[in-house]
């Protein structure tokens, strides 16, 4: 008997997971992280990116069978995943998974969400086609390693899989079925960093297009749709021609009875993940500060290798830059004590303050936190005053990873934040009812529609 590829050992674990096996702290855990999608999806839809691809999918027409969240409009399922995963990956809320170093919501939800309300299944079904797609897009970038990330974005590559992964659980497909899913996933799977070099409007669409295309790898595959079995792991596959420390292993290792999902993070700081653990050290060293901003002389940051690698040659020349920018998140959080969607605005670009904190902000790499990631993602700063004062901030774990929590009170905060004037607060208060009581819900198709 042939060996089982990776493929198809997920398939058999997706095909057999239910809702039963689920414990209800994983069940409280998916429905935090669908509520947490939800607002970042509603937040993206004034942004020109977005704006772009709804008007362009607007063009376009389809089948009124799922919602595109920032507008409330109903479209196919294909184009309503496109839509909303650019929308739920504009303002940096979306959630974050460490150790995989991907954004499993904004690839992963709107595939599933989207052929979810077409096929009216319940809130628990979509609960378990959530957890498929999570722990196989976590897994599937996990066993990519670190290296893929050099060049790869990670969300818009092992996403795929995810989405493929939580919709073929939607759609019923068997296990020969799951596989050629997936093989259709990995031959579209792509993303490149390049953009952030230039300020490119990309990152939405590797999400947007992760969601799409795992999205229409199931729908094929449900046809009889063939794809190759061994997508990661074949000599022409997945992981040899996307990274050099790929590890097979970390694609199955327990699964089925460990959950990565489990250790995923949701946003606090409404940057990229990477600035988050250096923003908060940098709110920790002023938390008790007697000094303005011209008394400080210098701003020393440690950090991990792989933060500078993707974040040291952008500049802010745009809101969406800024987030990604070391020291203009630093001087942000040690100005105004947050880092808020707000915070990154046009004004803020040219804020005589900012600015000149810039200049004095210093990042290094410090090869012992360099030797936690990705496992950790630290980072120590140390502000010196003209006196010759120090001032220090050490954080492991920022505000919103599984080590320090948001609270539920938080994360209901943040999506009447990050929905408020998009949305009517009454309305977005029956969304969250029914998001944390999805398990009650009999069609998922209702979730979002209201009487007026």
């Amino acid at each position: 008997m042939s060996r089982k590829t990776i493929s198809q050992k997920f398939a058999d674990f997706v095909n057999t997971l239910s809702y039963a096996q689920l414990t209800g702290d994983q069940i409280y855990k998916l429905k935090t992280f669908f509520l947490d999608w939800l607002g970042s999806a509603y937040a993206g839809q004034s942004h020109q990116p977005v704006q772009i691809i709804l008007d362009l999918i607007n063009g376009l027409g389809g089948n009124p069978q799922s919602t595109i969240i920032p507008n409330h409009t109903k479209t196919s399922s294909l184009w309503a995943a496109l839509a909303n995963g650019a929308a739920s990956h504009m303002v940096e809320m979306d959630d974050l998974h460490r150790e995989s170093i991907l954004h499993p919501a904004a690839a992963i939800m709107p595939a599933v969400f989207a052929i979810a309300q077409r096929e009216h299944v319940s809130g628990q079904n979509l609960l378990v086609a959530i957890a498929a797609g999570y722990e196989v897009g976590i897994r599937v970038a996990m066993g990519a390693g670190p290296a893929h990330y050099r060049y790869w974005h990670t969300t818009g590559t092992c996403g795929t899989f995810g989405a493929a992964a939580g919709a073929s659980k939607i759609l019923g497909l068997n296990k020969i079925e799951f596989a050629w899913a997936l093989g259709s996933a990995g031959t579209q799977a792509s993303g490149l960093w390049e953009f952030l070099e230039e300020n490119g409007m990309s990152k939405q669409l590797h999400p947007g297009k992760a969601a799409f295309n795992g999205l229409l790898s199931a729908l094929l595959a449900k046809k009889g749709f063939t794809g190759a079995k061994k997508i990661l792991e074949g000599e022409k596959g997945f992981f040899k021609a996307t990274s050099r420390d790929f590890n097979e292993k970390k694609c199955v290792e327990n699964l089925g009875s460990q959950f990565m999902f489990e250790r995923n993070s949701l946003k606090f700081y409404a940057s990229c993940g990477h600035t988050h653990s250096a923003i908060e050290a940098a709110i920790q060293a002023t938390g008790s500060a007697r000094f303005g901003i011209d008394d400080i002389e210098r701003v020393n940051v440690s950090i991990y290798q792989a933060a500078i690698d993707l974040l040291g040659n952008v500049e802010p020349k745009t809101p969406f830059g800024a987030k990604f920018n070391l020291p203009f998140c630093v001087a942000t959080a040690i100005k105004f004590g947050h880092a808020n969607p707000d915070d990154f605005n046009e004004s803020r670009l040219r804020d005589p303050d900012i600015l000149n904190l810039m200049s004095r902000v210093f990042v290094r790499n410090d090869d012992e936190l360099s030797r936690h990631y990705p496992r950790k993602w630290p980072a120590r700063v140390e502000i010196t005053t003209n006196s010759g004062n120090r001032v220090n901030g050490e954080v492991d774990y920022p505000k919103g990873d599984p080590e320090n929590p948001l609270t539920e009170t938080e994360l209901v905060e943040k999506f009447s934040s990050l929905t408020q004037g998009l949305i009517a607060p009454a309305k977005a208060n029956t969304i969250i009812d029914r998001v944390m009581n999805l398990e009650i819900l009999s069609d998922v198709g209702q979730l979002l529609e209201f009487t007026v």
